[in-house]
Parts: C-alpha cells; sequence; structure tokens
C-alpha cells in the first residue's frame, strides 16, 4: 500500500472510533480504472471478478467476507474504501445475470459483461501464454461502499 493509502486508511478509522480492521488492500480495478471507481462512488457498481488464475500466478491471497479495500485511481490515487459482503468462485459461464449487472459497467446488460470480460480476460490470459475459456474459474466479489475520499 503506498503512502497516500496509507494516511487515507488512518484518517478513515480515526474517525470512526473503533479499531481498525488489521486486514487491508489498495488496488485499482482492471480494465478503465478511473471510470470504473467512479462507477462505485455513484452507487452504481457493487461487484468484480477476476479470474481465479490470476490470483493463484501472483500468489495473491483470495478476497474474504470483511475485507477492506482501498479504490485506486489510475495515479494510484486513493479514492474510496469498500468493503467485501460476498465471495463465490464460479465457472464464467455460470455467473448470474444480477451479479453481471451489479459490476455496473456499459448498458448494464448481461451480454455487455459477457463479452467486455471475454474480451478482457482473453487478452490478459494470452499475455500468460494461456487461452481463455468460457468456463474459466472467476472470483466474484460483492462489496458495498465505506467512504469516498473528500
Amino acid at each position: 500500500m503506498n503512502e497516500a493509502s496509507q494516511i487515507y486508511w488512518d484518517e478513515f478509522w480515526k474517525s470512526q472510533g473503533q479499531e481498525k480492521p488489521k486486514r487491508v488492500s489498495a488496488w485499482q480495478f482492471g480494465d478503465n480504472p478511473d471510470h470504473l471507481a467512479q462507477l462505485v462512488i455513484d452507487g452504481v457498481k457493487s461487484a468484480t471478478c477476476s479470474g481465479l488464475i490470476f490470483y493463484e500466478n501472483e500468489n495473491e491471497p483470495l478476497p474474504s467476507v470483511e475485507d477492506y479495500s482501498i479504490i485506486l485511481n489510475s495515479k494510484d490515487e486513493p479514492l474510496a474504501i469498500i468493503k467485501t459482503v460476498d465471495v463465490k468462485i464460479m465457472p464464467m459461464n455460470e455467473v448470474p445475470e444480477d451479479f453481471a449487472i451489479a459490476e455496473g459497467e456499459g448498458d448494464r446488460t448481461y451480454q455487455y459483461w459477457k463479452e467486455a470480460h471475454e474480451k478482457f480476460f482473453t487478452k490478459e490470459l494470452s499475455d500468460l501464454g494461456l487461452e481463455y475459456s468460457e468456463d474459466m474459474m472467476l472470483v466474484c466479489e460483492r462489496f458495498e461502499l465505506v467512504n469516498t475520499k473528500k
């Protein structure tokens, strides 16, 4: 976590009058960080997903319920804090429509979600020398907005 994120995190919890959680991560959304972060701030986006293979490849821990994350813009500046409320691992071709809509992207249809994610994962997997398949395992995470940086 960068210094700006740490300061934001510490200041937010000071104002809460309770002990801050021990586990927090700071990251930006994959394809268009500024736009997707704004969707979170606007209350449109309340879910995100990533390929399980990316967690495994980078030896990253999977998200879990009650995790906190600081959402960064494309310049790695902190914009908001979210809290994970649900995590499910499932094949991409079994992601339910309500989850795809909760991702808040494009025209908010399942078809848009499927096409955009297929394109994104095809490119990301290709960069690793891997091929996309419609039953690739996804980590599907729902979250709630906790705070927006002033």
